[in-house]
């Protein structure tokens, strides 16, 4: 089986969201309006059956798959938002191959995903990464205070501190159970946007635009041996594989 590639959990729960709440409407209000036209064919013939009936069907049908599509506009543009935030991230990503890493991308952790995963000399780092739209106008500045990441002052919906360390935490028991013993960092990248400084040691993870990433990790002392790399990277690919035939 090949590797899974960015965004590929974003892209099943957008076909998913597109289906119950578009696809499924438009279907419904297409079955009324040809039972519609049926009926109106007959009247015009002078058959003595009403359309009145399937032409209420039809209007209710339109109604509520107008309602549908409206209320998942929203939904829609933040799947995809995030998932081409993850391929935008992961083009990124494939340069540290050059350095000597290995780059997997959305890694499966029960009923979530890890959107990337970094093993090399410098150790093993898992990637979190958060897509915004930036305004039109203004700045776009990320901060973090007392452990809350914010866009312009407004914070995110989900908690992405958390979500990072709970993924290193996944990762480094994964690890540990394959007899690996290693450190994980989390890491939440927002590109685009301008991360001002914030102690990183403290909140337990770096928050970095994605250009950051790769000062950061040079920083790092060496931490893993070649073989130890290929091993890890090699369990983990197996497990990936793995997944993805259940």
């Amino acid at each position: 089986m090949p590797l899974r590639v960015p965004g590929q959990s974003l892209e099943a729960e957008i076909a998913d969201v597109e289906y119950d709440h578009i696809l499924s409407p438009l279907l419904l209000a297409l079955f009324f309006i040809f039972f519609a036209g049926i009926e109106w064919a007959r009247y015009v013939l002078n058959m003595k059956p009403s359309p009145w009936i399937f032409t209420g069907a039809a209007v209710l049908g339109c109604i509520y798959a107008a309602l549908r599509i409206f209320r998942i506009r929203r939904r829609l543009h933040q799947l995809r938002l995030g998932r081409d935030g993850e391929r935008a991230v992961a083009q990124y990503l494939e340069w540290f191959r050059s350095a000597g890493f290995f780059v997997f991308h959305d890694v499966p952790n029960g009923d979530a995903n890890v959107d990337h995963v970094l093993i090399g000399p410098k150790g093993v780092f898992t990637v979190e990464t958060k897509t915004w739209s930036k305004p039109h106008r203004g700045e776009c500045r990320i901060t973090v205070v007392d452990g809350v990441i914010r866009a312009n002052g407004r914070e995110m919906d989900r908690d992405p501190l958390i979500q990072a360390k709970a993924q290193a935490g996944w990762l480094r028991q994964f690890f540990a159970e394959s007899k690996f013993i290693t450190t994980v960092q989390p890491v939440v990248v927002i590109p685009g946007w301008f991360v001002e400084r914030f102690d990183m040691k403290k909140a337990g993870a770096w928050v970095l635009e994605v250009k950051a990433l790769e000062k950061f990790i040079e920083n790092e002392p060496d931490r893993l041996t070649r073989e130890e790399v290929k091993a890890m990277a090699s369990a983990l690919t197996s497990y990936i594989r793995s997944q993805s035939r259940v």
